[in-house]
């Protein structure tokens, strides 16, 4: 089990998307308290906001494999679908997901302005969850940055 344990950690592929998402998650923390001049620590283990991590992730996924396993090789072929794929739905699908989710939450807080209901803060929705096209564009830039610093 130890060894197995020491393959997944030593794995450069998983070294490099797990590096690219801890920059963009850290590189979202600091954009938002240059923004808004306060640390939301939710910022850095939450979705949604500049850069996409979900893109970060998959392109340096991606670029890695091809790395290590060739770039005319089957899984990176694999690797750059599923990327794309990961892509389009934060900026499609989990986006729009966002933008329903604000809109419900204003009518919650409408209701409860009229003294209906009353929602505990876990009970509203998320809304960061998607991607506009400039953040997952800035995801995939570092993603492909930080694959090829692991890389060379």
């Amino acid at each position: 089990m130890g060894e197995v344990f020491s393959q997944i950690i030593g794995n450069r592929i998983i070294q490099t998307g797990a590096a690219a998402w801890v920059c963009s998650q850290v590189i979202k923390l600091i954009i938002h308290l240059i923004l808004n001049k306060k640390v939301v620590w939710e910022r850095l283990f939450g979705d949604g906001g500049m850069p996409s991590s979900h893109s970060a992730t998959v392109t340096s996924v991606a670029v890695a494999t091809g790395f290590v396993a060739g770039w005319d090789s089957p899984v990176f072929a694999v690797a750059v679908f599923m990327a794309i794929i990961v892509m389009h739905d934060a900026r499609g699908v989990r986006r729009e997901t966002g933008k329903q989710a604000v809109v419900i939450n204003n009518m919650i807080e409408l209701f409860e302005q009229m003294g209906a209901g009353n929602m505990t803060p876990e009970q509203t929705l998320k809304e960061f969850v998607g991607h506009t096209p400039l953040q997952v564009a800035a995801g995939a830039i570092l993603g492909f940055i930080v694959a090829v610093l692991f890389n060379i």
